[in-house]
Protein backbone atom coordinates (compact mmCIF):
# COMPACT_ATOMS: atom_id res chain seq x y z
CA UNK A 1 0.00 0.00 0.00
CA UNK A 2 1.43 3.57 -1.09
CA UNK A 3 1.78 5.61 1.56
CA UNK A 4 1.62 9.96 1.62
CA UNK A 5 0.94 11.52 -1.52
CA UNK A 6 2.56 9.82 -4.79
CA UNK A 7 4.91 11.59 -7.57
CA UNK A 8 6.22 10.86 -9.87
CA UNK A 9 10.31 11.27 -10.72
CA UNK A 10 12.82 10.95 -13.94
CA UNK A 11 16.31 10.94 -13.87
CA UNK A 12 17.71 11.78 -16.85
CA UNK A 13 21.18 10.21 -17.60
CA UNK A 14 23.76 9.76 -19.96
CA UNK A 15 22.48 6.36 -21.78
CA UNK A 16 18.80 6.18 -19.63
CA UNK A 17 16.01 7.53 -18.41
CA UNK A 18 14.55 5.99 -15.41
CA UNK A 19 11.43 7.17 -14.27
CA UNK A 20 9.07 5.83 -11.50
CA UNK A 21 6.34 6.46 -9.10
CA UNK A 22 7.06 7.17 -5.59
CA UNK A 23 5.56 7.24 -2.40
CA UNK A 24 5.92 9.61 0.67
CA UNK A 25 8.37 6.99 2.09
CA UNK A 26 10.98 7.18 -0.49
CA UNK A 27 8.65 3.87 -1.91
CA UNK A 28 8.88 2.82 -5.92
CA UNK A 29 5.91 1.54 -6.64
CA UNK A 30 6.20 1.17 -10.49
CA UNK A 31 9.54 2.06 -12.66
CA UNK A 32 9.93 2.18 -16.25
CA UNK A 33 13.12 3.17 -18.36
CA UNK A 34 13.94 4.54 -21.97
CA UNK A 35 17.03 4.90 -23.69
CA UNK A 36 18.27 8.34 -23.81
CA UNK A 37 18.00 10.33 -26.81
CA UNK A 38 21.51 11.19 -28.73
CA UNK A 39 22.36 14.45 -27.77
CA UNK A 40 22.33 15.46 -31.71
CA UNK A 41 18.83 15.36 -31.86
CA UNK A 42 16.09 17.64 -31.04
CA UNK A 43 14.86 18.81 -27.29
CA UNK A 44 10.91 18.51 -28.70
CA UNK A 45 12.19 14.53 -28.74
CA UNK A 46 13.76 14.27 -24.97
CA UNK A 47 10.45 15.72 -24.14
CA UNK A 48 8.63 12.86 -26.13
CA UNK A 49 10.82 10.29 -23.88
CA UNK A 50 9.93 11.96 -20.58
CA UNK A 51 6.37 11.96 -21.19
CA UNK A 52 6.13 8.96 -22.71
CA UNK A 53 7.64 7.53 -19.39
CA UNK A 54 5.52 9.69 -16.95
CA UNK A 55 2.22 8.92 -18.79
CA UNK A 56 3.09 5.22 -18.79
CA UNK A 57 3.60 5.43 -15.17
CA UNK A 58 0.28 7.63 -14.38
CA UNK A 59 -1.92 4.98 -16.02
CA UNK A 60 -5.39 4.90 -14.65
CA UNK A 61 -4.39 6.85 -11.40
CA UNK A 62 -2.97 10.12 -12.42
CA UNK A 63 -5.60 11.80 -9.90
CA UNK A 64 -3.01 10.25 -7.22
CA UNK A 65 -0.09 11.89 -8.51
CA UNK A 66 0.48 15.38 -7.10
CA UNK A 67 3.88 16.21 -9.48
CA UNK A 68 6.64 15.41 -11.69
CA UNK A 69 9.87 15.96 -10.92
CA UNK A 70 13.00 16.06 -13.32
CA UNK A 71 16.36 15.19 -12.09
CA UNK A 72 18.93 16.19 -15.34
CA UNK A 73 22.68 15.54 -15.69
CA UNK A 74 23.38 18.81 -15.99
CA UNK A 75 23.60 22.88 -15.29
CA UNK A 76 19.95 23.89 -13.79
CA UNK A 77 19.41 27.25 -13.19
CA UNK A 78 18.12 27.92 -9.31
CA UNK A 79 14.57 28.44 -10.56
CA UNK A 80 14.24 24.68 -11.57
CA UNK A 81 12.59 25.12 -14.56
CA UNK A 82 15.00 25.76 -16.96
CA UNK A 83 18.30 23.82 -18.07
CA UNK A 84 21.32 25.79 -18.52
CA UNK A 85 23.40 23.56 -20.49
CA UNK A 86 23.23 19.71 -20.10
CA UNK A 87 26.41 17.67 -22.09
CA UNK A 88 24.61 14.66 -22.74
CA UNK A 89 21.89 16.02 -24.40
CA UNK A 90 20.25 19.25 -26.79
CA UNK A 91 19.44 21.17 -24.38
CA UNK A 92 20.88 25.18 -23.81
CA UNK A 93 18.90 27.42 -22.02
CA UNK A 94 15.57 24.85 -22.57
CA UNK A 95 12.75 26.54 -21.17
CA UNK A 96 12.35 22.43 -19.71
CA UNK A 97 8.93 23.13 -16.91
CA UNK A 98 7.19 24.97 -18.87
CA UNK A 99 7.50 22.83 -22.79
CA UNK A 100 6.31 19.81 -20.35
CA UNK A 101 3.62 21.74 -18.65
CA UNK A 102 1.81 22.11 -21.97
CA UNK A 103 1.82 18.13 -21.99
CA UNK A 104 1.65 17.20 -18.48
CA UNK A 105 -1.57 18.70 -16.50
CA UNK A 106 0.21 18.78 -13.34
CA UNK A 107 3.12 20.92 -11.39
CA UNK A 108 6.46 20.34 -12.57
CA UNK A 109 10.02 20.46 -11.32
CA UNK A 110 13.23 20.56 -12.61
CA UNK A 111 16.83 19.88 -10.51
CA UNK A 112 20.60 18.77 -11.31
CA UNK A 113 20.50 15.43 -10.44
CA UNK A 114 22.97 15.75 -8.14
CA UNK A 115 20.37 17.56 -6.16
CA UNK A 116 18.13 14.94 -6.17
CA UNK A 117 20.43 12.36 -5.46
CA UNK A 118 21.12 14.36 -2.23
CA UNK A 119 17.85 14.88 -1.43
CA UNK A 120 16.93 11.33 -1.74
CA UNK A 121 19.80 9.91 0.92
CA UNK A 122 18.56 12.77 3.21
CA UNK A 123 15.24 11.78 3.29
CA UNK A 124 15.59 8.05 2.37
CA UNK A 125 18.97 6.63 2.70
CA UNK A 126 22.16 7.17 4.45
CA UNK A 127 21.77 10.87 5.63
CA UNK A 128 18.80 10.18 7.07
CA UNK A 129 18.39 12.58 10.22
CA UNK A 130 21.79 14.69 9.45
CA UNK A 131 20.73 18.10 8.50
CA UNK A 132 24.56 19.08 7.27
CA UNK A 133 25.10 16.51 4.32
CA UNK A 134 27.49 16.51 1.48
CA UNK A 135 26.93 14.16 -0.96
CA UNK A 136 30.05 12.95 -3.57
CA UNK A 137 29.43 11.38 -6.65
CA UNK A 138 32.30 9.15 -7.77
CA UNK A 139 31.83 8.01 -11.57
CA UNK A 140 33.31 8.87 -14.52
CA UNK A 141 33.82 12.20 -13.00
CA UNK A 142 32.93 13.76 -9.56
CA UNK A 143 30.03 15.82 -9.41
CA UNK A 144 27.89 15.76 -5.98
CA UNK A 145 24.85 17.65 -3.50
CA UNK A 146 24.65 19.82 -0.36
CA UNK A 147 21.55 19.46 2.42
CA UNK A 148 22.52 22.34 4.71
CA UNK A 149 20.16 22.86 7.70
CA UNK A 150 17.82 20.30 5.66
CA UNK A 151 17.41 22.23 2.29
CA UNK A 152 19.04 21.38 -0.77
CA UNK A 153 21.62 24.19 -1.61
CA UNK A 154 21.54 25.04 -5.14
CA UNK A 155 23.37 28.15 -5.38
CA UNK A 156 22.90 31.74 -6.18
CA UNK A 157 22.85 30.56 -10.16
CA UNK A 158 21.67 27.05 -9.33
CA UNK A 159 25.06 25.45 -10.21
CA UNK A 160 26.47 24.50 -6.96
CA UNK A 161 27.62 21.32 -6.12
CA UNK A 162 30.24 21.21 -9.23
CA UNK A 163 32.75 19.59 -6.69
CA UNK A 164 34.82 17.62 -9.48
CA UNK A 165 35.97 20.87 -10.76
CA UNK A 166 38.28 22.23 -7.68
CA UNK A 167 41.32 22.63 -8.40
CA UNK A 168 43.57 20.03 -5.86
CA UNK A 169 46.95 20.24 -8.01
CA UNK A 170 47.83 23.62 -9.16
CA UNK A 171 49.11 22.73 -13.04
CA UNK A 172 48.42 19.20 -12.34
CA UNK A 173 46.52 16.97 -15.21
CA UNK A 174 44.41 18.64 -17.85
CA UNK A 175 40.55 18.22 -17.01
CA UNK A 176 38.01 18.17 -19.67
CA UNK A 177 37.23 21.11 -18.44
CA UNK A 178 40.03 23.15 -19.13
CA UNK A 179 41.44 23.30 -16.29
CA UNK A 180 44.32 21.72 -14.80
CA UNK A 181 45.13 19.51 -11.67
CA UNK A 182 40.71 19.44 -10.77
CA UNK A 183 39.76 16.71 -8.18
CA UNK A 184 37.95 14.72 -10.66
CA UNK A 185 41.87 14.16 -12.11
CA UNK A 186 42.53 11.58 -9.08
CA UNK A 187 39.80 10.98 -7.32
CA UNK A 188 37.20 9.72 -10.14
CA UNK A 189 36.56 6.26 -12.00
CA UNK A 190 38.49 7.62 -14.98
CA UNK A 191 41.57 8.35 -12.86
CA UNK A 192 41.28 5.42 -11.23
CA UNK A 193 41.22 3.52 -15.14
CA UNK A 194 43.76 5.85 -16.56
CA UNK A 195 46.64 4.82 -13.69
CA UNK A 196 46.12 1.53 -14.39
CA UNK A 197 45.98 1.75 -18.25
CA UNK A 198 49.02 3.43 -18.23
CA UNK A 199 50.83 0.65 -15.65
CA UNK A 200 49.53 -1.93 -18.45
CA UNK A 201 50.75 0.52 -21.51
CA UNK A 202 54.29 0.52 -20.13
CA UNK A 203 54.17 -3.57 -19.70
CA UNK A 204 54.33 -3.60 -15.77
CA UNK A 205 54.99 -6.91 -13.94
CA UNK A 206 52.63 -5.71 -11.47
CA UNK A 207 49.50 -5.76 -13.66
CA UNK A 208 49.48 -9.00 -14.76
CA UNK A 209 46.42 -10.05 -13.13
CA UNK A 210 44.74 -6.79 -14.82
CA UNK A 211 46.25 -8.02 -17.96
CA UNK A 212 44.38 -11.22 -17.71
CA UNK A 213 41.30 -10.05 -16.81
CA UNK A 214 41.08 -8.03 -20.31
CA UNK A 215 42.97 -10.36 -22.19
CA UNK A 216 45.93 -8.26 -22.67
CA UNK A 217 44.11 -5.18 -23.81
CA UNK A 218 44.51 -2.11 -21.72
CA UNK A 219 41.83 -0.74 -23.97
CA UNK A 220 39.10 -2.98 -22.63
CA UNK A 221 40.05 -2.29 -18.39
CA UNK A 222 36.87 -0.65 -16.48
CA UNK A 223 36.69 0.83 -13.58
CA UNK A 224 34.56 -2.15 -12.15
CA UNK A 225 37.15 -4.78 -13.27
CA UNK A 226 40.26 -2.90 -11.18
CA UNK A 227 37.41 -3.26 -8.23
CA UNK A 228 36.53 -6.74 -8.88
CA UNK A 229 39.83 -7.36 -8.93
CA UNK A 230 40.82 -5.79 -5.45
CA UNK A 231 38.03 -7.74 -4.09
CA UNK A 232 39.77 -10.58 -4.91
CA UNK A 233 42.49 -9.73 -3.46
CA UNK A 234 44.54 -8.07 -6.51
CA UNK A 235 47.76 -5.70 -4.71
CA UNK A 236 47.85 -3.40 -7.33
CA UNK A 237 44.09 -2.77 -7.71
CA UNK A 238 44.04 -2.17 -4.38
CA UNK A 239 46.87 -0.08 -4.59
CA UNK A 240 44.97 1.92 -7.00
CA UNK A 241 41.57 1.50 -5.33
CA UNK A 242 44.34 3.19 -1.99
CA UNK A 243 45.25 6.25 -4.09
CA UNK A 244 41.71 7.23 -5.46
CA UNK A 245 40.54 7.22 -1.67
CA UNK A 246 43.22 8.89 -0.91
CA UNK A 247 42.67 11.99 -3.06
CA UNK A 248 38.94 11.70 -2.38
CA UNK A 249 39.73 12.21 1.50
CA UNK A 250 41.77 15.09 0.52
CA UNK A 251 39.08 16.79 -1.67
CA UNK A 252 36.36 16.19 1.44
CA UNK A 253 38.70 18.30 3.95
CA UNK A 254 38.58 21.45 1.74
CA UNK A 255 34.84 20.85 1.76
CA UNK A 256 34.69 20.51 5.23
CA UNK A 257 37.05 23.70 5.97
CA UNK A 258 34.20 25.24 3.74
CA UNK A 259 31.02 23.70 4.47
CA UNK A 260 31.38 22.02 7.79
CA UNK A 261 28.66 19.04 7.20
CA UNK A 262 28.03 16.17 9.86
CA UNK A 263 28.17 13.71 6.95
CA UNK A 264 29.77 13.05 3.96
CA UNK A 265 27.90 10.47 1.73
CA UNK A 266 30.00 9.18 -1.06
CA UNK A 267 27.96 7.13 -4.20
CA UNK A 268 28.04 7.02 -7.77
CA UNK A 269 29.72 3.54 -9.29
CA UNK A 270 33.27 3.77 -7.87
CA UNK A 271 31.97 3.68 -4.30
CA UNK A 272 30.75 -0.09 -4.90
CA UNK A 273 35.06 -0.47 -3.67
CA UNK A 274 33.22 -0.13 -0.10
CA UNK A 275 36.13 0.12 2.56
CA UNK A 276 38.51 -0.26 0.08
CA UNK A 277 38.06 3.28 -1.13
CA UNK A 278 36.36 4.40 2.26
CA UNK A 279 39.06 3.66 4.22
CA UNK A 280 42.04 5.33 2.86
CA UNK A 281 38.99 8.26 2.51
CA UNK A 282 38.70 8.75 5.99
CA UNK A 283 42.92 8.06 7.09
CA UNK A 284 43.56 11.13 4.32
CA UNK A 285 40.76 13.25 5.95
CA UNK A 286 41.49 13.03 8.79
CA UNK A 287 44.88 14.43 8.29
CA UNK A 288 44.34 16.76 6.11
CA UNK A 289 40.98 18.57 8.03
CA UNK A 290 41.63 21.91 9.19
CA UNK A 291 41.84 21.95 12.72
CA UNK A 292 42.13 17.98 13.10
CA UNK A 293 42.10 17.11 16.86
CA UNK A 294 40.17 19.99 18.10
CA UNK A 295 37.03 19.88 15.93
CA UNK A 296 34.48 17.16 15.45
CA UNK A 297 34.84 15.65 12.19
CA UNK A 298 32.38 14.25 9.67
CA UNK A 299 31.14 10.74 8.86
CA UNK A 300 31.73 9.66 6.07
CA UNK A 301 29.86 6.52 4.97
CA UNK A 302 28.51 4.84 1.20
CA UNK A 303 25.23 5.60 -0.05
CA UNK A 304 22.39 3.57 0.20
CA UNK A 305 20.02 3.93 -2.43
CA UNK A 306 21.59 2.98 -5.81
CA UNK A 307 20.84 4.01 -9.31
CA UNK A 308 17.67 4.73 -7.96
CA UNK A 309 18.37 7.83 -6.10
CA UNK A 310 17.95 10.51 -8.42
CA UNK A 311 14.59 9.51 -9.63
CA UNK A 312 13.37 9.09 -5.31
CA UNK A 313 14.90 12.62 -4.82
CA UNK A 314 13.42 13.69 -7.79
CA UNK A 315 9.94 12.88 -7.02
CA UNK A 316 10.27 14.09 -3.21
CA UNK A 317 11.34 17.48 -4.25
CA UNK A 318 8.63 17.77 -6.35
CA UNK A 319 6.10 16.37 -3.87
CA UNK A 320 7.74 18.96 -1.55
CA UNK A 321 7.25 22.36 -3.82
CA UNK A 322 3.76 20.73 -4.86
CA UNK A 323 2.67 21.05 -0.80
CA UNK A 324 4.26 24.65 -1.20
CA UNK A 325 2.51 25.30 -3.84
CA UNK A 326 -0.40 24.52 -2.12
CA UNK A 327 0.18 26.33 0.95
CA UNK A 328 1.01 29.72 -0.99
CA UNK A 329 -2.44 29.46 -2.72
CA UNK A 330 -4.33 28.76 0.31
CA UNK A 331 -2.12 31.93 2.18
CA UNK A 332 -3.33 33.88 -1.01
CA UNK A 333 -7.11 32.97 -0.03
CA UNK A 334 -6.78 33.10 3.83
CA UNK A 335 -7.05 36.71 5.47
CA UNK A 336 -5.23 37.87 9.10
CA UNK A 337 -3.64 34.94 11.22
CA UNK A 338 -4.73 32.07 9.40
CA UNK A 339 -1.87 32.63 6.66
CA UNK A 340 1.50 32.06 8.61
CA UNK A 341 4.95 31.22 7.64
CA UNK A 342 5.30 28.49 4.88
CA UNK A 343 7.16 25.37 5.71
CA UNK A 344 10.40 24.88 4.80
CA UNK A 345 10.83 23.59 1.14
CA UNK A 346 13.88 21.28 -0.04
Amino acid sequence: MAEGPLAVGVDIGGTKVAAGLVDGTGAVLRRTRRDTPHRSTSPRVVEDTIVSAVEELLGAGSEEVVAVGIGAAGFVAADRATVVFAPHLSWRNEPLRAALGERLAMPIFVDNDANASVWAEHRFGAGRGESHLVMVNLGTGIGGGIVLDGRVVRGRFGIAGEFGHMQVVPDGIRCECGNRGCWEQYASGNALVREARALMSAGSPVVSDLFERVGGDPSELTGPLVTEAARDGDALARELLGEIGRWLGVGMADLAAALDPGTFVIGGGVSAAGELLLGPAREAFRRQLTGRGYRPEATIVAAQLGNEAGLVGAADLARVGAADLAWADAADHASGPAAGDAPPAG
